[in-house]
């Protein structure tokens, strides 16, 4: 669940559609309408996205493929950051920044509500603390408005989702996380007791994919490949991890899909998690 919304716990992740780098449209602009358009036929009901893919690119795709959204199907954004010339992501978490963002993913994927507006922190190195209160009450204050239904925040550290919490309800916390990238163990079984979702991004890696011997001999003893693994050993860490694991191949969803379904043993668990510790 996010809130009131029931999704499959294996989502999509949009982000890969965008051109080289997050930058510009894709090479394959019908390919890319494809893989929308196998993610509903799939029964996935979770895609996760962000106007600063591209920029703009990935929602306007969502939109062309997709609208009118099946009533089943929900879409998660993202604002807080946007896109330089040089393929950086410069923070824009100014109140003027985030109601322009908020207007700009309504306008571009073609609703009225936004299900689920996650707050973009930290930065490329990842969370950094600080104080969340002056972006989170401007997302507030627009849910207060009727543009946003559900918040959740990005990039955090544990000390801001708290912050968050003392400010207004969140219905998950999406950070950086997977076999080998463990820093918010503690934070997940927090969340999982409160039940609040959590999604990590770049569950296989990100750009530079997992790589380690446990993992590729758990995979040859399950003939399948360490990528599915690593997806099925997510679901299997807690009842509230949700995956968005992205890809701009139809192909490659389906083996996403399928590795999802992998059941893991004791003796495989038992040697996937030395990797992460």
């Amino acid at each position: 669940m996010l809130g009131d919304l029931s999704v499959t716990r294996f989502g999509y992740g949009a982000m890969q559609l965008a051109g080289p780098w997050v930058m510009g449209p894709p090479a394959d602009h019908d390919g890319a309408l494809a893989v929308l358009r196998e993610v509903v036929e799939l029964g996935i009901t979770h895609i996760d996205t962000s106007d600063a893919y591209g920029p703009y690119i990935t929602n306007r795709l969502i939109r062309e493929a997709l609208h009118p959204y099946p009533e089943s199907l929900h879409i998660v954004t993202k604002v807080g950051a946007t896109r330089d010339q040089q393929g950086g992501w410069p923070p824009a978490r100014k109140p003027d920044d985030l109601r322009r963002a908020v207007h700009e993913n309504l306008e571009n994927l073609g609703v009225e509500v936004l299900d689920l507006v996650n707050l973009r922190l930290g930065n490329a190195e990842g969370p950094q603390p600080g104080s969340l209160a002056e972006p989170f009450e401007t997302l507030v204050d627009l849910q207060r408005q009727g543009l946003i239904r559900h918040l959740g925040v990005s990039t955090a550290t544990a000390q801001q989702v708290a912050e968050a919490q003392t400010i207004a309800p969140i219905v998950c916390v999406q950070n950086m996380y997977n076999l080998a990238f463990r820093q918010d163990d503690e934070l997940i079984d927090t969340l999982a007791e409160q039940g609040i979702a959590y999604v990590p991004y770049f569950p296989l890696g990100g750009f530079s994919p997992l790589q380690s011997a446990a993992l590729s001999a758990v995979a040859a003893r399950l003939a399948t490949t360490p990528m599915s693994v690593a997806l099925a050993w997510l679901l299997q860490r807690s009842p509230n991890i949700l995956l968005i694991p992205g890809t701009s191949s139809v192909a490659h969803l389906r083996e996403n899909v399928a590795g999802a379904g992998l059941s893991l043993s004791d003796e495989d668990l038992a040697d996937l998690d030395k990797i992460g510790r």
